[in-house]
Parts: structure tokens; sequence; C-alpha cells
């Protein structure tokens, strides 16, 4: 076990939104705000990302940036909120990540994508594939400028990579979860002291998701969603893990914020 691993919460603003485009055919019309989480892990090889919020743009013209989006999902943000002004307020170099993982390509997920120069960009092969010819009714949640990046990926390929091993350590295992994107990944942090923690990133965007008593308001297979639910549900279980969900306004707040962590 690496003796200086931490695990930090942090948050790129939240959305603005209503409670069916978060679960599927449930409060039609309710207003709903969300967070926008991304996780830093320091580790004595190297800093990790997992996913890194939205793009800096979004803080400056969100409709510049996302278009129509806004107009079900309003961006709360500031350039404060942009993953590296918080990374270097965290003291931490840009420069000192080794990985940036992305659990998937979509808007509010890829603020990090070019950020890192040292960075390899952790990313299922056909993620970034349906990325840039998504099915006409997820087109809207990939922002070609986030991910068109000429940055150094390192493809992992679906059941063939399950379980990929960032350091070799145990510490950062990837869980391939496909559902809500075609190549949506989750991630498990094993801590000396928390233990497992499953960060299940939009597999999972509330515990009613994890709990199976809601889809997800954009998906790409509701079969692979409830098929990744319940591969998180046996890993947890295995683990005894404790379970992180993507945007749950209800469970975020419970968790250690920055500069606080988890280790």
């Amino acid at each position: 076990m690496a003796d200086d691993l931490r695990l930090y919460f942090l948050e790129c603003g939240s959305l603005k939104t209503q409670v069916q485009y978060i679960k599927m055919n449930q409060g039609l019309g309710d207003p709903y705000e969300i967070p926008v989480p991304f996780f830093l892990i320091t580790h004595p090889r190297g800093n990790v990302l997992f996913d890194g919020g939205n793009a800096l743009e979004v803080a400056r013209d969100a409709r510049a940036h996302w278009g129509v989006v806004v107009d079900a999902y309003e961006p709360v943000m500031s350039e404060d909120d942009f993953v590296v002004n918080q990374l270097q307020r965290l003291d931490i170099d840009p420069a000192s990540v080794r990985y940036v993982v992305q659990s998937h390509l979509h808007l509010d997920h890829s603020g990090a994508i070019g950020h890192f120069p040292n960075a390899e960009y952790v990313v299922q092969r056909r993620e970034l594939e349906y990325a840039y010819t998504p099915d006409w009714f997820q087109k809207t949640a990939y922002i070609r400028p986030d991910f068109d990046k000429d940055v150094r990926w390192l493809f992992l390929d679906g059941p063939n990579d399950d379980g990929y091993d960032l350091f070799g350590d145990g510490t950062i295992k990837t869980l391939f979860t496909p559902g809500h994107a075609p190549g949506h990944t989750s991630l498990v942090v094993t801590l000396e002291g928390e233990g497992p923690m499953m960060l299940t990133a939009d597999a999972c965007y509330t515990m009613d998701h994890y709990e199976e008593k809601a889809l997800p308001g954009l998906i790409h297979s509701a079969a692979d969603v409830a098929y990744s639910v319940r591969k998180i549900h046996r890993e947890v279980d295995r683990l005894g893990a404790t379970v992180v969900t993507g945007h749950d306004p209800d469970a975020w707040p419970k968790f250690k914020k920055a500069p606080e962590y988890y280790s």
C-alpha cells in the first residue's frame, strides 16, 4: 500500500437542471441542482485525476461553448472552479499529474484534457471513437473542442482491460461500466485507512440510481446501465467499498472536500 496515498474530493461548480434530466421520467419540470465532482489522488509515483469537471470556456461563456445544452443544464461555475486553478490552490503542479482517467467524455467531465503536459489520458477506446461520431440523442453531450486534442491517450479496451491497475500495486483500478456512455469507466481507490472507495461517476448519478430506483436521464443503453449497476454492487459487496455517486446533491455534501482528504 502506498503510504501517502490521498483522495481529494473537488467540485467544479454545479448544474441547474430539472429532475427528469437526471432521473428518467421523474419530476417533470421540477428544479434540481447537482454538483459537478472530480477527484485528485496523490500517489508516490505521480498524481492522478479522475475526470476534470467543465472546461474553462464554460466559466467564460457557457452558451458559446455548450450551445443549447445550457437550456437544460445551466452551469454555475467561475474561473476559480476550473480544475487547474483548484489544483494550484492545493500546491499541485500540473506537470506532476501522471494520469488523467476519464470516466467518459461528456461535457461536464472533460475539462482537464490537454491541460496536464506530462499526463497520459486514460479512456476507453470505444468512448473516444463514439465521442467523434455519437448517435443523435447523445450528440449534444460531447463537445469536440474538449477532447479533440493532441494528447497521449492510454486506451482501455472494454472487458479485456477491466480492472486495469494504474500503478500495479492495487491502489487505483478501473471498472468498465458502460450504459450511460458506451465507454464509461468507474474507479476503485483503495486507501490505507478508509479502505476501498468506489467512484461510480455517471454509472450511478445518485443513490437512487445505485438502488435501482431510477435510470439516468441520458443513456446510451438502458440494459447496459442496469448491468453496470449490478456489477458495481458486486464489487462494493466483495470489497466492502464506500460508494461515491456521480452527481448526488444529497450525498455529496456528506463527504470531506479539499483541502481535506481521505487516506
